[in-house]
């Protein structure tokens, strides 16, 4: 890092669990987000000021007006913008350290594959379970880390998954079977700082894990009650009978 990084990136250093070892570390960190909207757009935001050196954004949505109330990254003036473009514009004015490749069209699982297998951590902030069982097998494949996160009305969840840990259940343990009328903000709505926390939780378990500190939630799943702004935390055991990660181990 030269001084100018060393300084902006002071108040992280000085934590003794980053230090100089773990900010190089970030630094170096490539990390692919998959949807740029509620979740993903505070999660960019503070993965590009926490100095992450590369970001993959992937989104296959223009902006709208109703993205506005929570989707922090995106503007008025980013309106009918690929989101994608308007995240890396966003990004680029916080950060310009950050390098941002952008991918403007949904994934096929191939192509899934090879992009988990090319970055560190993948963040999941889609809001379909068919393209998270998609990410999820793809994570298997590669041995990438993903960091899944979830909000709807006025509740949330997170939690981390990670193949390189024998002991660590995938997305599918968590959830074999999903419906998607479950996870729709168009149907169902949701309050704007909902995204915005779990959003940015799901930005510190990515610091975590490429910074090699702390605890990630592997094996936990946390529930966030905005409502009764209540937090719980519940142990996620392994699936002995789960088809995906049972199956990509063999």
């Amino acid at each position: 890092m030269n001084d100018d990084e060393l300084l902006r990136y002071s108040r992280q250093i000085m934590l003794p669990e980053v230090d100089i070892e773990g900010q190089q570390k970030i630094c170096d960190g490539r990390v692919a987000i998959i949807g740029v909207g509620g979740l993903g757009a505070p999660a960019a935001m503070y993965l590009a000021s926490s100095g992450v050196g590369s970001l993959v954004l992937v989104d296959d949505d223009d902006v709208e007006i109703s993205n506005l109330q929570r989707q922090i990254i995106h503007t008025e003036d980013s309106l009918n913008k690929p989101k994608v473009t308007s995240g890396k514009d966003a990004i680029k004015k916080l950060n310009h350290g950050t390098n941002v490749e952008i991918i403007d069209r949904r994934l096929d699982e191939d192509e899934l594959a090879d992009l988990a297998s090319r970055v560190d951590v993948i963040l999941d902030a889609t809001d379909n379970f068919a393209t998270r069982y998609a990410l999820n097998r793809a994570c298997l494949r590669s041995k990438t880390p993903l960091v899944s996160g979830a909000a709807i009305r006025m509740e949330g969840q997170i939690s981390v998954f990670d193949a390189r840990r024998a002991d660590s259940p995938c997305y599918q343990c968590l959830y074999r079977d999903g419906l998607d009328e479950a996870l729709n903000c168009a149907e169902n709505g949701v309050l704007a700082p909902m995204v915005g926390i779990i959003g940015t939780m799901q930005a510190m378990e990515v610091l975590k894990l490429l910074g090699e500190f702390g605890d990630p939630l592997i094996g936990k799943v946390i529930y966030f009650d905005a409502k009764r702004m209540q937090i719980r935390t519940f142990k996620l055991h392994k699936d002995t009978n789960c088809t995906a990660c049972n199956s990509s181990s063999e």
